[in-house]
């Protein structure tokens, strides 16, 4: 089970929230408050795993609360105006949900938060199937059987994938390669990571992808052509 508190300014928010709880099989919400101060007193004595937080109270700014009292846990904002997205991706955020929400859209952020859970909890996510990244404002599940490859544009990636729009998230190639199972995936540019499953052919320097040829770079010459040649 994973433990959660709720923080809102309206006793009404939290009333849903409570509810909604009552209805997953995952969570554990042990307590609710409208009240930062009192929130923060409960966390240093009582730590959790999640957070339910408002962005806007009276008293202090969900932000604010977050960057103070919510190291190491992971949040899903509460908000009625959407403009918060943008912050709450920020500070990465697991999920944000705008008022009123839904049962349906409540269960798909928990879901989220749960996969999100158990991944950080595996003693090695380079062996699955599937890897998180930070992008449109929150966490976002992508199959890595879907990715035809992975590029840098400065300070972020974009990755390609099969039959959809490619995601574009901050991170640098060298953290996106230990994320992912080294047997199957493999560096071989300075701008591009690629499954080797997904390889069709293979010409001087160059790789053949499904839509595209790519470059192999001098650096990564050797240890491509090794994997290739020795599967």
């Amino acid at each position: 089970m994973i433990s959660c508190i709720a923080l809102d300014d309206e006793p009404l928010a939290l009333t849903v929230i409570e509810e909604f709880c009552k209805k997953t099989k995952v969570l554990r919400l042990e307590k609710m408050f409208t009240d930062t101060a009192a929130a923060a007193r409960h966390l240093r004595k009582f730590p959790v795993d999640l957070i339910f937080l408002d962005i806007q109270m009276p008293s202090q700014n969900g932000m604010q609360f977050y960057a103070q009292h919510g190291a190491g846990k992971m949040v899903i904002f509460t908000t009625a105006f959407s403009e918060y997205a943008v912050e709450g991706f920020n500070i990465n955020a697991v999920d944000y949900l705008l008022k009123p929400f839904s049962f349906s859209r409540f269960e798909q952020a928990v879901n989220k938060d749960n996969e999100y859970y158990q991944y950080t909890h595996s003693s090695d996510n380079s062996n699955h199937h599937f890897l998180f990244v930070r992008a449109e404002y929150s966490l976002v599940k992508i199959p890595c059987s879907e990715i035809e490859y992975i590029e840098t544009l400065d300070d972020y990636l974009k990755i390609h994938l099969v039959g959809k729009k490619p995601v574009l998230t901050k991170m640098n190639l060298k953290n996106m390669m230990s994320k992912l199972n080294a047997n199957e995936f493999i560096r071989i540019h300075r701008s591009y990571i690629i499954p080797m499953s997904k390889i069709l052919s293979v010409r001087n320097k160059t790789v053949q992808l499904a839509d595209i040829e790519l470059p192999i770079g001098l650096k990564h010459e050797e240890e491509f052509f090794r994997r290739f040649m020795n599967p």
